[in-house]
């Protein structure tokens, strides 16, 4: 690995950030022994995001944990340093960008419709659709598929759009939009990306309110709390963004990655194969050992803050909290970079922590559980069909997942 002679030279200084871009491809497969040397020398470094820009990086469980919960560190982007050279997310408010006391209201009315009863009554569904997507894969005469786009995005992207009450027609348009959000390596084209995503959102919001159907996106438009309050047209075009944009994002890339996981280690796949009930917890540990999400949104500094004896600077310097890192933290799970998928590793955080934690959480958990277990199920001689090593993996640092997964089976 190039570039990171900030960790491994001298004591890192202010001016000397280290340049994440410069890190390479290696890194965006497996940023963890790069992440285990910053964390070998403290919780806070400085660095420069491929976007340019210099914010603060937050490494190991601990630091990490309390990060994510400190209200000293704001989500909203009003909070920002007037200087900070990132383009806006197009997104209008919504649980995931905003701070006391706005996000317990937005997050009170989000949870009235999306409820876990809601999420337990898609189960049947998320088994039929993953039985379809399975059925076209078997019958693929040469045995071969690539599963992020025989099964991971169809699958996530299918229950999203049907939650929210997405058209069918207008998925694939959608499905390139969301990817270069996150994805593309040009600022121009996520920010173009993120534009037409905002358009889109707003015809069919609009759709909605004049033909609401048996949808969560109806639902909400329709919810009010106790004292009559309702989300603003902005609140629900931001929370339509979030649902839908990281809902299905981040479960593709669980399935994908846990899938590689299990196949990267025999040992562990014969056991989920031998045990099926192991599938909970095997998702569990898929979620510490190379979760979908590799750093948390941005936060801002509201005041000083001191994380494990740096000082970080008042005024809304950026912080990124590296939630796959805390998942590799020594001193909370001891031999993280073993896979076992008998390991206790609930209390993990790839799902963030304190009032920020996903709502969507059980749903991801779920269609995760269902297209594994159908997944080995179903192909009982399954194996990657491409070194390791040759796998393109996602660009940026919020999402991380192979591109694709190329597989192969026999019968």
């Amino acid at each position: 690995m190039t570039g990171d002679a900030g960790v491994a030279g001298g004591p890192q200084t202010a001016a000397e950030p280290i340049d994440l871009a410069a890190l390479g491809e290696e890194f965006l497969r497996d940023p963890y022994p790069f992440y285990a040397r910053l964390r070998s020398r403290g919780p806070v470094h400085r660095v420069r995001v491929p976007e340019g820009a210099e914010v603060w990086l937050v490494v190991g469980y601990e630091a990490a944990r309390a990060a994510l919960a400190d209200p000293r560190l704001a989500k909203s982007w009003d909070r920002a340093a007037p200087a900070l050279s990132f383009v806006r997310p197009a997104a209008g408010p919504n649980m995931l960008n905003t701070d006391p006391p706005d996000h317990g209201r937005l997050r009170k009315l989000v949870a009235r419709e999306f409820t876990p009863r809601r999420v337990e009554r898609l189960g049947p569904r998320i088994e039929e659709i993953t039985t379809g997507l399975l059925d076209a894969m078997a019958a693929r005469a040469d045995g071969r598929a690539d599963l992020v786009e025989a099964l991971s995005f169809p699958l996530s992207m299918v229950v999203i759009c049907e939650l929210l009450g997405v058209p069918a027609l207008d998925r694939a348009a959608f499905r390139s939009w969301t990817t270069d959000v996150f994805s593309h390596p040009d600022p121009a084209a996520r920010a173009t990306a993120s534009r037409e995503t905002r358009g889109y959102l707003e015809r069919l919001l609009d759709d909605k309110r004049r033909e609401p159907g048996d949808d969560l996106m109806s639902a909400l438009i329709r919810t009010a709390d106790d004292d009559g309050d309702r989300l603003s047209p902005e609140e629900l075009l931001g929370t339509a963004w979030l649902l839908l944009v990281a809902g299905h994002e981040t479960t593709a890339n669980l399935i994908s990655a846990g899938v590689l996981a299990l196949l990267r280690h025999p040992a562990q796949l014969r056991a989920l194969r031998a045990d099926p009930g192991l599938i909970d917890d095997a998702v569990e540990e898929m979620l510490r050992y190379d979760g979908p999400v590799e750093a948390a949104t941005f936060r801002f500094t509201t005041e000083a803050v001191d994380i494990g004896g740096t000082v970080v600077p008042g005024g809304g310097e950026p912080v990124l909290v590296v939630v796959a890192d805390a998942g590799r933290d020594p001193a909370r799970f001891p031999e993280p970079d073993r896979f076992d998928i008998r390991r206790p590793a609930r209390g993990h955080l790839a799902f963030g922590h304190g009032i920020h934690y996903c709502l969507g959480a059980p749903l991801a958990r779920l269609e995760a559980r269902t297209a594994i277990s159908e997944l080995l199920r179903r192909f009982p001689r399954l194996d990657l069909d491409i070194d390791p090593a040759a796998l393109s993996w996602r660009a940026g640092m919020l999402v991380h997942g192979p591109r694709s997964l190329p597989l192969r089976w026999t019968r």
